[in-house]
């Protein structure tokens, strides 16, 4: 009777604990996979906003085309043609939910305004403290962090080390060899295998 009690307690723990895992994501790229645990808790509107990009299949084929080493890789908004995606309604920022731009956060990229984001996004490769909301105005407001990379920095790094220059419309920043953004999608857990690296 206690073997069946603990067989029965450890199955509801189980289930618990499927219930509450995060999202996962994965992003393919050319060089790699990326993966993501996405805190629709903490930034349920960003969260929200992001996989309706992501389940529309909005991001299959765009690009990282803003590099920097030591400070972000930023994606999502463009092809491989460097032609602009169309965008949804503008999100309200989050980013006063407690979590910082730190090494391998994802966080939503946007205008001077700050309830600008939509689809555009970036991943921290520095602890970009001048990214964090401070206060509710203009200079402050800070950039929304709605999930991290879980496995896959490797990908992320190697992708921020990448030599960049100009390509129209941008004057610089962007990698000399494409990062394509193969797919974005939804996963129902991260495997254990590792992923190769081109």
């Amino acid at each position: 009777m206690r073997i069946i009690k603990l067989i029965l307690i450890s199955f509801i723990i189980l289930c618990n604990s499927a219930l509450a895992a995060e999202p996962q994501i994965e992003i393919k790229t050319n060089f790699g996979s990326i993966y993501l645990e996405l805190y629709p808790k903490k930034a349920p509107n960003t969260v929200k906003n992001f996989l309706n990009y992501v389940q529309e299949e909005a991001y299959t084929d765009t690009i990282f085309h803003r590099v920097i080493s030591g400070f972000m890789i930023q994606g999502g908004g463009f092809d491989k043609f460097m032609k602009k995606k169309p965008t949804k309604k503008p999100v309200k920022n989050e980013a006063d939910n407690g979590i910082k731009n730190e090494i391998g956060t994802i966080a939503m990229a946007r205008t001077g305004e700050p309830h600008s984001a939509t689809n555009q996004f970036f991943i921290n490769v520095g602890n970009n403290k001048f990214l964090n909301y401070t206060m509710p105005n203009r200079r402050g407001y800070g950039y929304t962090v709605f999930g991290k990379v879980v496995r896959g920095m490797n990908i992320v790094n190697k992708i921020s080390e990448m030599p960049t220059g100009a390509t129209k419309p941008f004057r610089k920043d962007v990698p000399k060899k494409m990062v394509i953004i193969e797919s974005i999608t939804m996963i129902d857990s991260i495997s254990e295998q590792t992923e190769s690296i081109k």
